[in-house]
């Protein structure tokens, strides 16, 4: 016989067995679907039960990050690193991203420089915190504690830089640095990157993302993927609200939400990155069911399942050689991809 559960008290409060995995799974669904608040409230409460659960904490420092609530996720990923919670070098880099965006970069300095006097940083890893280790120490000559009234006038003797950069990490570390700041003495530099071929279209992304998220209304010129247009920051869709990608995630949904949840799951993955890189370009084939029908045949061609393109421009009503067109378009995204920090 299965033995049962012991029902938990505390303060005279009775809690039913598997209170605390209900209260994790509702919170890490809420922050899938970035009801960040939400889920703070329910994996804090989750916590309470099982204080140290690596899944409820890592979930809760997410949230912290993810609500911009940096100084409970610093804490937290500290405490979970002093206690040898989780996966050690993942939880490193959770903590020196929360640190990144805090702007503490000697804290950042002196984390890498134990790591690596231990000598214990995996091989795969040492360039990786090596390069942080290098923009912290550039980062941290230009930032001093800031009097009053001091921040528009170092923000005004202050440059990016980005191009004197010699690696792609440090273009990316400094970008994520400009999410707490007032990005319009920079604006000048970040439009010269937006319209030079040599930029990353990844970067380009984000860079776009927090013009808009600070409302510059001026028309930007963006050159990506061969292709150039003017843009007006504070009037493009969110980057995960662009209209021809919906219409692709809709009609792969109504295909496979039902049918093969796990596939539909990659398959939207791979749709919402592809449209990352490339926002805010529209880009050819002009169907949406085009798109769909060629991220479902690459889709199954990843799992090992063969489709044939006839069928599938049927099924979704398009042209063959738009579907074509548009995985060769995927094709040259996907090659191109993240940044690998």
């Amino acid at each position: 016989m299965k033995k049962r559960e012991r029902v938990k008290r505390k303060d005279n409060v009775v809690f039913f067995p598997g209170i605390e995995k209900r209260l994790t799974d509702k919170g890490l669904e809420s922050l899938h679907n970035k009801r960040f608040s939400e889920a703070i409230d329910l994996l804090e409460e989750a916590r309470e039960h099982d204080p140290d659960n690596d899944e409820i904490l890592i979930g809760l420092v997410m949230a912290y990050f993810e609500a911009s609530a940096f100084q409970k996720a610093k804490v937290l990923a500290k405490e979970m690193l002093h206690k040898g919670v989780g996966d050690y070098f993942q939880m490193v880099d959770l903590y020196l991203t929360v640190l990144i965006q805090l702007h503490e970069y000697q804290e950042i300095i002196t984390t890498i420089e134990v790591l690596l006097d231990e000598k214990e940083v995996p091989p795969e890893k040492y360039d990786h915190f090596l390069t942080i280790l290098q923009f912290s120490r550039k980062m941290a000559l230009n930032h001093t504690p800031e009097m009053p009234g001091s921040m528009e006038e170092e923000d005004k003797n202050q440059k990016l830089e980005l191009f004197s950069l010699s690696t792609l990490n440090e273009q990316m570390l400094l970008v994520s640095s400009l999410a707490e700041k007032n990005i319009r003495p920079y604006l000048e530099e970040i439009e010269e990157y937006l319209k030079a071929e040599a930029g990353h279209p990844f970067l380009k992304s984000i860079l776009l993302t927090l013009l808009k998220d600070q409302e510059i209304d001026r028309p930007i010129i963006i050159q990506k993927l061969a292709m150039e247009s003017t843009v007006v920051p504070a009037g493009l869709p969110e980057v995960g609200m662009q209209p021809k990608m919906l219409e692709v995630k809709a009609a792969l949904e109504k295909r496979f939400e039902s049918s093969n949840p796990v596939l539909y799951e990659n398959i939207t993955s791979l749709v919402e990155r592809i449209f990352f890189i490339s926002y805010p370009m529209d880009l050819e084939p002009r169907s949406p069911y085009a798109w769909a029908a060629a991220f479902h045949l690459l889709a199954e061609e990843y799992h090992g399942m063969q489709s044939d393109i006839t069928e599938l421009a049927i099924e979704y009503g398009a042209e063959s050689e738009e579907i074509e067109l548009a995985i060769r378009q995927i094709d040259h995204i996907e090659k191109i991809s993240y940044p690998n920090l």
